[in-house]
Formats: C-alpha cells, structure tokens, sequence
C-alpha cells in the first residue's frame, strides 16, 4: 500500500512539474583566446584567434598542456541556447557593440 502511494505521488508531481515549468533555457559561455604554440618552427610562434566553449584550463588540457601552448583570454560571453548538432556559436555583444557604432 505505501508503495503504491509513494509510487502514485513521485508520478503525479512529476505531471505537476511538467505542466507548472513552462520553458527552460540552457546557455553556454563562449571563451575568445589568442593561442600561441611553444614550438621550434618559426611558422607556429604566432598567434592566432580561436573561439570555443572550453574554458582556459580544459583548453590547455585538451590541447596539450601549459609545456607545448601558451593562451591569453581575451574576452568572453553568455549565449542562450546549446551547442548541440554542430550550431554555431552566437556573435559576440562586442562585434554588436562595433556594428551599432559603425567602427
């Protein structure tokens, strides 16, 4: 008898989540960096502009550690939204900021 109680309970404030919670968003922090390799080679000692959604130290990780990268945040901001199936990331508010300007 509880069982069922407890059961017919979990269930019916489930339904009643469902129905109270009308929309739910997700968002994403997008991270600009600029990226320079510790190499040998003369053509990878410059460096360059990437856009992701790893922070700095999962960045470094992921891309082989402090001992073969070096990386400067240069700004970063909050998209509404997911990732998911390869969408791209939503334009900075800075890039907003020049086109409102007209810079």
């Amino acid at each position: 008898m509880f069982l069922k109680n407890t059961a017919l309970g979990f269930i019916l404030f489930n339904l009643l989540m469902i129905f109270f919670i009308e929309n739910t968003y997700a968002e994403y922090r997008v991270y600009q960096y600029s990226v320079k390799y510790k190499k040998l080679y003369e053509v990878d000692k410059k460096p360059y502009l990437v856009t992701s959604t790893l922070d700095p130290v999962s960045y470094v990780a992921y891309h082989g550690g402090s001992q073969t990268m070096a990386i400067d945040l240069l700004r970063s901001w909050v998209c509404k939204g997911h990732t998911g199936q390869l969408k791209a990331y939503c334009p900075s508010p800075y890039e907003k900021a020049k086109e409102v300007k007209g810079f």
